[in-house]
């Protein structure tokens, strides 16, 4: 990849336009649209427009197609423009998915890992699986031209995996560079519940919520923030981490080494903790089953979680004011009997004018949140036409 032109310089403005134009394309699933109605969606002047796509499709980005009566060029993402990657790091699988750069989900796979397995041997099946879907779809490795992969796990600017007690394998790791060196393609990397946000806002329950939180809630307890319709990571990339909110510091130990942290009372690990005398060994999903057929302290286990969700959610929402928060990961599978609970926990927490405005709703895109936020990003993240290849 050459490099990022300056802020502020021509050569970002026309990069940043190029942008502007291909995530309006990318919106509409990749369904061709009129040059006229791209200037009115991207707001810039139809002379812009008209160089951009002429710009694009000579890089082979999109094509064009004369269009009927008052519609004039049409215009759409080339079905050959490229691929991108995206990969789900979570406690105890890999997903790893190929889409176009319309947005196009073309390929899936999810194969079980050991949750300490060394981040050489997760790079390794990753990369398996990747084979393995291009092999399927006919498609080269070289086509791929970009990869987003999300970790359950801080990772601050650099892509240096921080600390992580889900996926110790990975602790220190600069992600970004050695996956990059095993992909064969630039990797940019993100805090999993980060990725989920991104997805669930673009694209699923958190449509149309500029403010807004995703949490995810299963083998740890994260939240990705939307603020004013972009992620928002912090200073170090670590916002978000309410799992380790203290509830109670007399409370049940944490991995973290705390007391009473907030995924201590809501987590997978908890309720399967809660339930081993009577179920042992039993899934997250064997549990939920139970609690649907009204096994009593299954049904109090998720309530106890979701009451307890509920009040950390609380503290987030007095702090932020989003207008929905998205409530995914293993945890969700008991829906409303858990959601129920947040709802209530969450309205003992907050100011009123904030219950009154948060909406608390299950996320769309269930298990595949942050695999299609890795896609997302990855799509984002894709240098479109070289600055110095542009005239």
């Amino acid at each position: 990849m050459s490099a990022h032109p300056a802020p502020g310089s021509t050569a970002s403005l026309r990069a940043a336009n190029q942008r502007r134009v291909m995530a309006e394309l990318q919106s509409g699933g990749g369904s061709p649209v009129s040059q006229a109605e791209l200037a009115r969606a991207t707001q810039l002047a139809p002379a812009t427009v008209s160089n951009i796509v002429r710009d694009l499709s000579k890089a082979g980005l999109v094509d064009t197609v004369v269009g009927s009566g008052r519609r004039g060029m049409a215009v759409s993402i080339s079905r050959n423009a490229g691929l991108v990657v995206g990969v789900d790091f979570g406690h105890r699988h890999v997903r790893v998915a190929i889409g176009d750069l319309a947005g196009v989900v073309l390929a899936e796979r999810t194969e079980p890992i050991a949750s300490d397995h060394p981040h050489t041997a997760g790079l390794d099946l990753a990369v398996l699986l990747l084979e393995a879907l291009l092999a399927s779809l006919e498609r080269s490795a070289n086509e791929v031209v970009s990869v987003g992969m999300g970790l359950p796990a801080p990772v601050n600017d650099d892509g240096v995996v921080m600390a992580s007690g889900i996926l110790p394998g990975w602790v220190g790791v600069m992600a970004s560079e050695t996956a990059s060196e095993r992909f064969g393609a630039p990797t940019y990397v993100e805090n999993d519940a980060n990725l989920g946000a991104l997805a669930e806002y673009r694209v699923g329950a958190g449509s149309g919520h500029s403010n807004m939180v995703f949490v995810k809630v299963s083998s740890g307890v994260g939240a990705g923030l939307i603020v004013r319709g972009s992620l928002y990571r912090g200073a170090a990339g670590t916002a978000g981490e309410i799992g380790h909110l203290t509830i109670d510091d007399q409370g049940p130990l944490c991995r973290c080494g705390s007391r009473g942290c907030l995924e201590a009372y809501t987590s997978v690990g908890m309720a399967e903790a809660m339930l081993a005398d009577q179920f042992p060994g039993a899934t997250i999903d064997v549990l939920v089953r139970a609690a649907h057929d009204g096994n009593v302290a299954a049904l109090r286990t998720f309530e106890e979680a979701g009451l307890h969700l509920g009040w950390g959610l609380a503290m987030l929402a007095n702090l932020i004011n989003p207008s929905a928060i998205v409530v995914g990961g293993d945890m969700v599978h008991a829906g409303d009997i858990l959601l129920d609970s947040v709802r209530v926990g969450l309205r003992r927490h907050v100011l009123p004018t904030v219950a009154a405005n948060t909406a608390v709703v299950a996320a769309e895109l269930g298990d595949r949140a942050s695999v299609i936020g890795a896609l997302l990003l990855a799509i984002e993240s894709t240098e479109l036409i070289p600055t110095h290849g542009v005239g």
